[in-house]
Order: C-alpha cells, then structure tokens, then sequence
C-alpha cells in the first residue's frame, strides 16, 4: 500500500447506511487537550453516520492496559480497533493484540507502520512537516529581527518514548544544520513530557542560570505555553524572544494573539479523528485503503491566525 494525502479537515463519508459495525478506540490519554480535540473528532464523526457504534476508552498513558483494551475489544467482538498509541515503539506488540481484527493507528506513528498488513492502517500528519515549518518560520524571524549574527536558545521534547517527540526534534536539529539558519545554536535541550507545568518548571530553571536566550522551541504547544509562562513571570518582554510550538490550540493562539507566541503548526486533531474512524469503515467493509493517510500541517503565524481560529 502506499502513502496518500488528503485535504486538512477533508474526510470522505462511506455512502451505505445497511452496515451495523462497532468500533474500539483506545487513547493514550484523556487529560491532552489535542487528544480530547481528536478524540471528539472520532466521537462526532460517528454519532453522524447510521449504524456506527464507538466505544472510546482511556489507556491512561499505560502501554500495558491500552494493550488489554486492544485484546478486550477483540474478545468483544468488536468489527474495527482505533489506537492512539501510548508508546510508538509498541506498535507491534499492539498489532499483535488486534490480531485479524481491522486497526487503525491514529496521529501517533507506530514503529512498525512500514510493515503493516493489509487490515491495519495509519492516519496522521507527516512530523517531518511539523518541526521543519516551526524552526524554519523561527529562523526567518530570528534574521528579520537582525540575529543572523548569532542567536542562542532552548529546544523542548515532547515525550521521548513518543515518534512525533522525536521527529520534531530532529527537523528543528536539521533547520539549525541549514546555511541559512546555522546562526542558531541550542544552548540545551530537555524533555517536558508534552507537559505546560513540566515545561514552565524547566524553563524556570533555565532561566536560572541567567543566560541570554534569543529562541525556545518546544515540540508542542502545551510546552510552549508553559515555558512563556515562565518568561512571564520572570520579568522576560516577550517581544525580545521567539518562541514556537505545534498544534494550533485554542490556547495557544490565544497567545499569539497577545504576542507571546510567535508560531506554531496547525495539525487537523478534528480531522485526523474522523478520517480513522472513515479508514477503519473502509477496511471493515473490504474495502481498498492506503496503510499511510496523511493530513498536512499548516504554518500559523500572526499573519494568517485568523484562518485557524476555532479550528481546534
């Protein structure tokens, strides 16, 4: 099967209304804002089409009990399996678990999505896209405020267990490889497991150190927001430091609207949930799916935010 990419926010509706099917889902976790957008994407999706029952269940950022989740659905009955995997390099115990039941990974990329058969699939966007259109759009703006002479900073990891964590830090480590952005150098960077509180603790304590920074980069917006907090309440003009995240929450354009967040990457949370629960239909029902469906990122900026309010 090959890799196919469909338009953000852009989900096919399966036609017939004669199917009765029921659909498993298991999240990684309730308590993430862009995994609850995701999440009602799955939900609404559904109620919308007749004959479709979703069962959603929250594995509580526990490999082991999403794992029993996955073997619970089968052992129900259930006709498709959704998951939003706790850990990425799982993905084969998880697809085990499924066995001959159709399963579709969602948003998150499972280690073993290159060999996966014909009754499993991946729905997502490309993380290549993600940290690249960050840290790039970061550098431009770096050099348009006169710092191509030199800017330090600090990079966030999500999760480190997590492809997308790690994904997005290699693209903003590619960016910083580039000619045009090479004046950039990290000063350190650190995991914030995804986390607001985890990442305004470790900017706090970056901060401590009194070194200057020009950047902070964070693999997601809850990050971000977090490290702002920080500068915020440390006394930092906001004005003097670029910083950037992904995702495209509600909360974090809030931000850019106060001029505290500089850029950020829309992902379709509301999309990608829809297009598994059409992907696991599809599958369900015979009929021919790509193993890889791609909903591209988008670049926010204060230029177009008004094209993502209410998005997400």
């Amino acid at each position: 099967m090959k890799k196919t990419f469909v338009a953000a926010g852009m989900v096919a509706l399966l036609g017939s209304t004669a199917y009765a099917e029921t659909i498993g889902a298991s999240i990684a976790r309730f308590d993430d804002n862009f995994l609850t957008v995701m999440r009602n994407g799955m939900v609404d999706h559904a109620a919308g089409l007749s004959g479709v029952d979703l069962q959603v269940e929250d594995a509580t950022d526990d490999l082991a009990k999403q794992i029993d989740q996955v073997k619970n659905f089968v052992a129900s009955g259930v006709d498709a399996i959704i998951v939003n995997i706790v850990d990425t390099s799982a993905g084969a115990a998880v697809s085990a678990a499924a066995g001959d039941v159709p399963l579709v990974y969602v948003n998150r990329e499972p280690d073993n999505v290159n060999d996966l058969p014909e009754t499993q699939a991946f729905v997502a966007s490309n993380e290549i896209e993600s940290g690249t259109l960050e840290a790039f759009q970061i550098c431009r703006n770096l050099r348009a405020a006169g710092k191509a002479g030199g800017a330090t900073g600090y990079l966030m990891n999500g999760q480190l267990s997590n492809q997308a964590a790690v994904q997005r830090s290699k693209d903003v480590h590619d960016v910083i490889g580039m000619d045009m952005c090479n004046f950039m150098t990290l000063i350190d960077e650190q995991t914030a497991n995804w986390s607001r509180d985890e990442a305004q603790d470790l900017m706090t304590n970056w901060m401590s150190s009194g070194e200057p920074f020009d950047f902070v980069i964070a693999n997601n917006d809850e990050m971000a927001i977090g490290a702002i907090q920080a500068m915020v309440a440390g006394g930092i003009d906001m004005a003097d430091v670029e910083v950037g995240g992904v995702d495209a929450t509600q909360d974090a354009l809030v931000a850019m609207q106060a001029g505290q967040l500089d850029v950020t990457v829309f992902q379709d949370a509301h999309g990608q949930g829809a297009g598994s629960v059409d992907t696991a239909l599809a599958i369900v029902r015979g009929e021919k799916v790509d193993s890889k469906v791609y909903i591209p990122f988008k670049l926010v900026t204060p230029d177009n935010i008004g094209d993502f309010l209410d998005k997400n």
